[in-house]
């Protein structure tokens, strides 16, 4: 089989069409229930809020199926402020200019 560009484009076309796919079906299932264990303030928030969200669960859904496998709760943002603020952070008591 030679491989030329137009056999080249018409398979990443039609790995792109099938993730998108895999996607929306993996989004139909998350979304009611799966989108609650990963962050709990959607509960009670309209429809359209998960509306809202599909094309990004659709998108990285191999993240959201990952997290959503193992059980992972929303990551807590690690950050120079947070750092600072946190009771455990070490203060010299030297100010800094």
């Amino acid at each position: 089989m030679l491989l030329t560009p137009l056999t080249l484009a018409d398979t990443i076309v039609t790995a792109c069409e099938l993730y998108a796919v895999a996607g929306l079906i993996f989004a139909a299932a998350f979304l009611p229930r799966g989108v609650l264990r990963l962050d709990e303030r959607l509960h009670g928030a309209p429809i359209a809020v998960r509306v809202l969200i599909l094309p990004g669960v659709a998108a990285f859904w191999p993240l959201f199926a990952w997290r959503w496998l193992t059980g992972a709760r929303e990551p807590v943002e690690r950050n120079a402020h947070r750092t600072a603020a946190s009771p455990n952070a070490h203060r010299s008591g030297a100010s800094r200019s």
